[in-house]
Parts: C-alpha cells; structure tokens; sequence
C-alpha cells in the first residue's frame, strides 16, 4: 500500500469525525448530559494519572508527588503551583531515599 493512499484513508476517517464535534458545538445539551459531561475530564485525568503512578516500581515517591500536586492544585486553584509542587515533592522524596 503507497503512502499517499494511507494518508488519504487517514484524512478520510479523521476529517468527518473532527467535522462532527465542530458541528455539534452549536447543540443545546439537555441539563441531565452537562451534569454528566462535567465529570468527564476528572474521570480522564485518573484514567491517565493512576495507572502509572500506581503501576510503577517507584510507587511511594510518584503518590506523594501526585498527592501533593492535586492537594496544591485543590487549595491554590493554581495549576502550575499545583504542578511544580508535585515535582518538588517527588524529587524531595527520592532525595531522601523513599
């Protein structure tokens, strides 16, 4: 198969579904999907965050970065505070050897 065609199969699959959420922007969601919809990034942001902090060999030192980070995040509503804080913590705990 020529590149050229697997570009174009690729165009043609990824421009009609990015062509609907467009589209569907305008739509008027009942209350009962926004109040859904409203957990939907918190649900993904775990979805990524909690297997490879809990996945990983090096366990105890990314929970308490993670900890920290969300707890400055919660408290601040500063996200890069949240974010720098998080990889002091982590950097600070493998320091000290935990």
């Amino acid at each position: 198969m020529s590149a050229l065609l697997v570009i174009l199969l690729m165009w043609g699959v990824t421009y009609p579904v990015r062509l609907l959420g467009l589209s569907l922007g305008r739509l008027q969601l009942p209350p009962f999907w926004l109040a859904f919809l409203r957990f939907v990034p918190i649900s993904v942001f775990a979805a990524l965050i909690v297997p490879d902090v809990l996945g990983s060999p090096e366990w105890p030192r990314r929970l308490v970065g993670c900890t920290l980070g969300m707890g400055l995040m919660w408290r601040s509503r500063n996200l890069a505070l949240g974010i720098v804080g998080g990889f002091a913590a982590y950097w600070v705990a493998r320091l000290a050897g935990l």
